[in-house]
């Protein structure tokens, strides 16, 4: 025989939502230890690319030109539609740069990668003396 506390319990708990239990992933990046840090410290940052030469140039005369705009989507949208524009003959100079500045990054990421396999990069031994 059903009691009313029985069958309002009842139908309190089908009226009520399910909830889905899933487990939410975490994006957390694994950290890397503070030795790690400190051997890329001192490691050479990649040169950009000559987009990213002529973006500069075109960021100052485009906000020279417009100054109302100040969303750099838009400065970027419209440097990206000049850039597939432009004949290479106009590109040239900023591939010249670019080239220049790879050349410097080559050397130094070539001494970088010397000093770590001679052991020489961060090493602090005073710390633990």
């Amino acid at each position: 025989m059903k009691t009313r506390a029985k069958s309002a319990k009842a139908t309190a708990t089908a009226m009520k939502p399910k909830v889905a239990l899933t487990k939410k992933k975490s994006r957390k990046k694994p950290s890397a230890s503070s030795s790690a840090k400190d051997d890329h410290r001192d490691k050479p940052k990649k040169p950009p690319t000559a987009f990213f030469y002529y973006l500069e140039d075109f960021r100052k005369t485009y906000q020279q030109e417009n100054p109302n705009v100040k969303s750099m989507r838009d400065i970027g949208k419209a440097c990206g539609e000049k850039w597939k524009t432009m004949s290479f003959e106009e590109k040239v100079a900023y591939y010249d740069i670019a080239t220049e500045k790879r050349a410097e990054f080559e050397k130094a990421m070539a001494a970088y990668i010397k000093r770590k396999e001679s052991g020489e990069t961060c090493e602090e031994s005073d710390d633990y003396e």
